[in-house]
């Protein structure tokens, strides 16, 4: 049983060993797609195998559409070279399910998968082709970022702003120019969709393309009417969108069992950038794909896969729902303590009844009160199912080091839209716990020793050596205050969108952080002071 189009037509074998395949002529697809290209996706990670692709499968099999996607990968290239090429781009989901359950399908529906470097003449073909409807992207938040944490922009930004280059070093350059290019091909339009996990992600994407747009018309490099063609919805639209599905690296269990099956292919690599690729890609059942119906050049009729189309008000409010309150915030509590506490697994961390306890009172105690209600889904329905199903599933991979990962980027949405939608309801944010005691924790876990004071590496992240700068000298057992030391950070309201010492939340961190650092044991003993478990 190999990942290809030669072996997959003996349907047999595989249909035995319980693997769905493609229900359409996957070559026909690809000469359709490849002559008259809908779809260009960004990002050919895991998120993308897993979720978006396999939407578009739905879709071939049932007969809605005849046509793929092609995905184009900007940042690790090892990703092509290892997981697709070889496998004629297919590849193979497993989906997870709480009862141990797997169901296993061939996902033919990527076409053509392309690295970024080397293959604008490729790209600006299928970008200026009149049929394309939608360029999306899972590229992570940092992938629409042009400045570091200084503010100052990046190198290849800067050098991208100054010259129009055929071969642009940035993504978000190559982006603005693609669409340079459809411009002055006649103005045609296209959606470009954001389907990354953060906050208001289509005017994230739209700042950038944007910033491009207007360094260029001031130094006299392109037409004037580009920026007026990237500002016009009715031509180019950046759709806000809301996705949940969580997929974790391909998972050793999982590859033992396709290789009991007579898969071959199936092994698992670390690429050079730090990415876990395989063949295969394994994720939850549950999904969620909210998107503002805003496509100027029409799309795929998606809704029939399962996706929500709705306005951008909704979208915003289901988002929120989730990234604020219902599921983020309640990841990212797991990933900071399960490190501490030496978990390497989050399903094992929701046996632990302090951490469970703690997002559930962090989730429905400080997070529910200010949420709103998006009228599709349900908070409490959402969360219930956040703590009760998918987390604790254990044949869901997924590790709080992974999880950690740029927290420091994401406690602004996760964290700080929560305390600033208390203070606008006129609500004091000081009477909070479990919201601070997150900070105290996360602040703990950057000296880089857990509860037992053993050492062990923060996940990366983009602040990591600054923040570790300013708590350098503290270990464990030292006595406050550490005032000094916390002020430069609970006072950036860039990490938690507010100046904490501005609404008197500042000290309470500041108390449980000199609690967590008492010595060995003390995080496991500061939870039990403030979480009271419940029978």
């Amino acid at each position: 049983m190999k990942l290809n189009i030669r072996d997959l037509k003996n349907k047999q074998i595989w249909r035995e060993k319980g693997y769905k395949l493609p229900a359409f002529d996957v070559e026909a697809v690809r000469e359709r797609t490849l002559k008259e290209p809908i779809w260009l996706h960004f990002g050919a990670g895991n998120i993308f195998r897993a979720f978006p692709a396999v939407l578009q499968q739905t879709l071939l099999d049932e007969g809605f559409c005849d046509k793929g996607i092609i995905v184009c990968e900007a940042f690790d290239e090892e990703i092509i070279e290892k997981a697709y090429a070889p496998f004629d781009n297919l590849s193979l989901l497993v989906t997870l399910k709480a009862d141990g359950s797997m169901d296993k399908k061939v996902i033919a529906s990527i076409v053509h998968a392309i690295s970024a470097k080397y293959n604008m003449d490729e790209l600006e073909r299928i970008f200026t082709s009149p049929s394309l409807q939608m360029v999306s992207f899972t590229i992570t938040e940092k992938g629409y970022s042009l400045t570091d944490s200084k503010g100052e922009y990046y190198p290849d930004v800067i050098c991208d702003f100054e010259t129009l280059s055929e071969q642009p070093k940035s993504l978000m350059g190559m982006i603005a120019a693609l669409c340079y290019k459809r411009y002055l091909a006649g103005k045609m339009p296209v959606a470009l969709v954001s389907l990354d996990n953060c906050s208001h992600n289509g005017t994230k994407l739209y700042n950038a393309v944007k910033a491009f747009a207007d360094h260029w018309l001031r130094k006299g490099l392109v037409d004037e009417g580009f920026a007026d063609y990237i500002d016009n919805p009715r031509l180019v639209s950046f759709p806000w969108s809301m996705i949940d599905k969580i997929t974790p690296r391909p998972s050793e269990r999982v590859k033992a069992v396709l290789e009991a099956d007579g898969f071959e292919g199936a092994d698992i690599i670390r690429t050079a950038k730090n990415t876990y690729i395989s063949s295969f890609v394994n994720a939850e059942q549950t999904e969620y794909l909210v998107i503002e119906d805003s496509f100027p050049n029409s799309r795929p009729p998606l809704e029939k896969a399962g996706v929500i189309f709705t306005d951008r008000e909704t979208v915003d409010r289901v988002e929120k729902m989730k990234v604020c309150t219902c599921l983020n915030p309640l990841h990212t509590i797991l990933a900071i303590y399960g490190c501490l506490l030496g978990y390497n697994s989050i399903s094992e961390e929701m046996k632990d009844k302090h951490l469970k306890t703690f997002i559930k009172k962090a989730g429905f105690e400080e997070g529910l009160p200010v949420v709103v209600d998006p009228g599709i889904i349900r908070p409490e329905d959402f969360i219930n199912e956040v703590i009760e199903r998918r987390l604790p599933n254990p044949f869901v991979p997924d590790t709080p080091q992974r999880i950690a990962c740029d927290t420091s980027q994401k406690i602004p949405v996760r964290f700080g839209e929560t305390l600033k939608a208390y203070i606008a309801s006129g609500k004091d944010i000081s009477t909070l716990t479990y919201i601070p005691l997150f900070f105290a924790g996360w602040l703990r876990y950057l000296l880089g020793v857990d509860d037992d004071g053993r050492p062990f590496t923060p996940s990366p992240d983009p602040m990591l050596e600054v923040l570790q700068g300013y708590l350098k000298g503290i270990s464990l057992g030292d006595k406050g205050p550490f005032t000094q030391n916390l002020k430069p950070i609970l006072s950036d309201s860039k990490i938690f969108g507010i100046n904490l010492y501005e609404h008197n939340l500042a000290s309470k961190v500041e108390a449980m952080f000199e609690e967590l650092v008492a010595g060995k044991g003390a995080v496991r003993k500061t939870l039990g002071k403030y979480i009271s478990i419940e029978n």
